[in-house]
C-alpha cells in the first residue's frame, strides 16, 4: 500500500470512528422496544403506585432527573450510594434531606432486572420516571428518548459547583445553564418546574433569607408581595430547625404541573430569588409573561427543552448497573 493510500485509509477509518461515535451518542425514542418492551411500562407502574400514595413524588423524580443531568450529565450518578471513602452527590447538603423518590427507581430497577437483565439502564429509568411524574401531576405527556449509560463517578464536591443556587440572579442563571448547553429562554422554561413540589423553610431562611433578614436588614425581602410574606411565615416560623418544615413552591396550584408558577412569579410570589429574579431582564420577563398567558405554548416548550435536559451526556462511557445505587 503507498503512502498516499495508508493517510486517506486513515483518514477514512478516522471518519467512520467519528460517524460511530456520533451515533452512539444519539438517544432514541423506543430504545428497548426489542430488547426489553415493557420497560417503560414497569417503571410507569412504579410511579403511579407511589404516586397515589404520596402525590410528592412526582416533583421528587423531577428534581432528582434535574440535579442527576446537571452534574457529570444523565448518567444516574445521583443514585450511587455514599461509601466509607467517597461522599456521593446524594449525600450532598444540596441533596440531602431533600431528594425523594430513590425508593421508586429501586422497585422499577428490580422487577428489569427479573425480566430484562442488565438491559435498561438506571439513568434511563430516571428519564422515564421524571416524564411519568408531570404526567400524574396533571402535565405534559412526552415521548423521552433513551439509551443512557451509568456513570461510575459520583463525588458530592461536584454538586454545589453545578446546581444553580435558589439565590441566583439572571446573568448567574443565564450562565449557569448555558454551562449545560441551555439557552436563557430554557432556563426560563425550566424554572416552570417550580409549579409543583416544596421547599425545606431552612433553604429559604439560610440561604437568601427572604423572610427574617433579608440582606441583613431584620426584614422580609422588600421583592415579595406583602399578602405573600404572611403566609410563608406562617409555614417556616422564625428560628424553626425543623427538617420536616416546608412550604409549597407554588401557592396557588402546589399539586398540578400547569402555569400557575409563572401568573406567581409576575405579582412577587416566586418563593426563591432565582424565581422572582426572572422579572428583572427585558428577554426573561417577556418569557414569563409569554408562559404566563399560555399554558399550552408552555407546555410545548418545557417538553422539548426537559428532553434536551435528558441529553447532556449522552453517548458517555458507562455500564447498566445491576443495582442503581452501586458501582458494577
Amino acid at each position: 500500500m503507498s503512502k498516499n493510500m495508508q493517510i486517506n485509509y486513515s483518514i477514512a477509518l478516522l471518519v467512520l470512528l467519528s460517524i460511530i461515535s456520533c451515533l452512539e451518542a444519539q438517544l432514541q425514542v423506543g430504545f428497548y422496544s426489542y430488547s426489553c418492551p415493557s420497560a417503560e411500562t414497569i417503571v410507569k407502574q412504579q410511579v403511579t403506585n407511589a404516586f397515589m400514595s404520596n402525590p410528592g413524588i412526582a416533583p421528587g423524580l423531577l428534581r432528582m432527573h434535574f440535579h442527576d443531568c446537571f452534574v457529570r450529565g444523565c448518567d444516574a450518578s445521583i443514585l450511587i450510594d455514599s461509601t466509607t471513602g467517597n461522599t456521593a452527590e446524594k449525600d450532598s447538603p444540596v441533596n440531602n434531606p431533600s431528594l425523594r423518590g430513590f425508593e421508586v427507581i429501586d422497585a422499577a430497577k428490580n422487577i428489569l432486572e427479573t425480566q430484562c437483565k442488565g438491559i435498561v439502564s438506571c439513568a434511563d429509568i430516571l428519564a422515564f420516571a421524571a416524564r411519568d411524574g408531570i404526567a400524574l401531576a396533571q402535565g405534559p405527556v412526552y415521548a423521552v428518548p433513551s439509551g443512557r449509560k451509568d456513570g461510575r463517578v459520583s463525588l458530592a464536591s461536584e454538586v454545589l459547583t453545578n446546581i444553580p443556587s435558589p439565590a441566583m440572579n439572571v446573568s448567574q442563571l443565564t450562565t449557569n445553564f448555558a454551562n449545560k448547553q441551555l439557552t436563557q429562554d430554557e432556563m426560563v422554561t425550566l424554572s416552570g418546574a417550580h409549579t409543583i413540589g416544596v421547599s425545606h423553610c431552612s433553604i429559604i431562611t439560610s440561604v437568601d433569607d427572604r423572610l427574617y433578614n433579608f440582606s441583613g436588614t431584620n426584614m422580609p425581602d422588600p421583592a415579595l408581595n406583602p399578602s405573600y410574606v404572611p403566609q410563608l411565615q406562617a409555614a417556616c416560623p422564625k428560628g424553626s430547625t425543623s427538617t420536616s418544615s416546608v412550604v409549597n413552591l407554588d401557592p396557588t396550584t402546589p399539586t398540578i404541573v400547569d402555569n400557575k408558577y409563572y401568573a406567581n412569579v409576575l405579582v412577587n410570589k416566586g418563593l426563591f430569588t432565582s424565581d422572582w429574579t426572572l422579572r428583572t431582564n427585558p428577554a426573561t420577563a417577556a418569557s414569563v409573561n409569554a408562559n404566563a398567558n399560555n399554558q399550552a405554548q408552555w407546555f410545548n416548550k418545557f417538553t422539548a427543552a426537559i428532553v434536551k435536559l435528558g441529553n447532556i451526556g449522552a453517548g458517555s462511557a458507562g455500564e447498566i448497573r445491576t443495582n442503581c445505587r452501586v458501582i458494577n
